[in-house]
């Protein structure tokens, strides 16, 4: 199906959906497109928490941007997003505090 297709689909689906819905769609959504960069550019971190911690500290545009490269495939954009997020005060605290447990288990 070409992309513009898709993008239209999803925009009909989430159009549909409550604003919690929405909100979940799209961060599941990034979570398909943060998980490649995740692994390719910090292989050795526990996954999940590193999900997580970039999930919750990426801004509403961050989230949505993320989501549309899930349909499209990750891009230089979407590692540049990833790394803008994973530099954050909050997100670096957040992978201190969730990541390493997990690591050292």
């Amino acid at each position: 199906m070409p992309k513009t297709l898709i993008l239209i689909a999803m925009g009909l689906v989430l159009a549909a959906c409550s604003p919690q819905a929405q909100d979940r769609i799209a961060r599941d959504a990034a979570r398909s497109a943060i998980t490649p960069v995740l692994v390719e550019r910090f292989p050795g971190v526990p996954l999940e928490p590193a999900l997580n911690c970039v999930i919750d500290n990426a801004s509403a545009v961050q989230i949505r941007s993320l989501a549309l490269d899930s349909v499209t495939g990750p891009t230089e954009s979407t590692v540049q997003i990833v790394t803008d997020i994973v530099s954050k005060p909050e997100t670096l605290t957040c992978l201190a505090a969730e990541g390493l447990p997990a690591l050292l288990r």
